[in-house]
């Protein structure tokens, strides 16, 4: 990890600040929520093992962005593990690809806020109602993932992100999907920033399941997530082609391409 800190050592402060603010201002404004409870139950729920939100959703409907003119990045979680030392660190080992470009990074992420909806949504016509749902949960944290820096291209992505969950009369922890049929649904949102290592470039990067966090005017759907024209030729134009055309096999292969393997 001592490479990715000097990295970001060196880019000047003035640069790399005001990406570190929009971060920190995801946050806040998610935690400090009129919809989620004050109550802070961190030290409640720490015992649990929340590793499978982040490898809970297809590829194919995590989409991303880096940049500026919102150039795709895809990110793919293969393997997260609850840290048994520091139980609110989870390590991770996943890829990245922008255009045909994949890079390898490993990292961490943190868990510092825990907060509990105050109203539970059972779905569409209460579907959940009868399944002994406790409450749904969002939990807050930071994250910094090193890409392999003998890779081309490679750098540091480091922010921070909210995953909800929901509880169950059994107290097990499951990725909360009750709403996926609302237009606005999503999920492992995540806002920040890549910094190359050369420490020449800082970019912003926000990534999320279902739709992106902080996007601007790159998603341009109602039903679900669609980008805008004026973008498609920056990785777009097959999520594009398959939301017209269900039936593309060209673009659904690459779509749904398990290109991390």
């Amino acid at each position: 990890m001592k490479r990715p800190l000097f990295a970001c050592l060196i880019i000047p402060f003035c640069f790399l600040f005001p990406l570190q603010t929009k971060a920190q201002s995801f946050k806040d404004k998610q935690l400090y929520s009129k919809y989620l409870s004050e109550e802070e139950l961190m030290d409640d729920m720490s015992k649990y093992d929340f590793s499978q939100l982040f490898t809970h959703t297809d590829n194919s409907v995590v989409y991303g962005f880096i940049g500026d003119n919102y150039q795709r990045i895809r990110i793919k979680f293969i393997s997260v593990v609850k840290n048994q030392k520091t139980p609110d660190d989870y390590t991770v080992y996943g890829k990245s690809m922008v255009k045909n470009n994949i890079c390898v990074f490993h990292g961490t992420i943190t868990i510092t806020n825990i907060r509990k909806y105050k109203s539970t949504s059972y779905g569409v016509d209460d579907e959940y109602k009868n399944e002994g749902i406790k409450g749904q949960f969002a939990a807050f944290g930071n994250y910094i993932f090193s890409e392999n820096q003998n890779q081309i291209h490679s750098g540091v992505f480091k922010g921070t992100f909210q995953s909800n969950f929901y509880l169950d009369k059994n107290n097990k922890i499951y990725y909360d999907d009750i709403d996926l049929n609302s237009d606005s649904y999503t999920n492992n949102q995540f806002v920040g920033q890549w910094i190359s290592y050369k420490g020449n470039l800082v970019k912003r990067c926000n990534w999320g399941d279902f739709r992106v966090p902080n996007d601007g005017d790159l998603d341009i759907g109602a039903g679900e997530f669609s980008p805008n024209d004026k973008y498609l030729n920056l990785g777009w134009q097959t999520k594009r082609d398959l939301s017209v055309m269900q039936s593309d096999k060209g673009a659904k292969q690459i779509e749904e391409a398990k290109w991390w393997k």
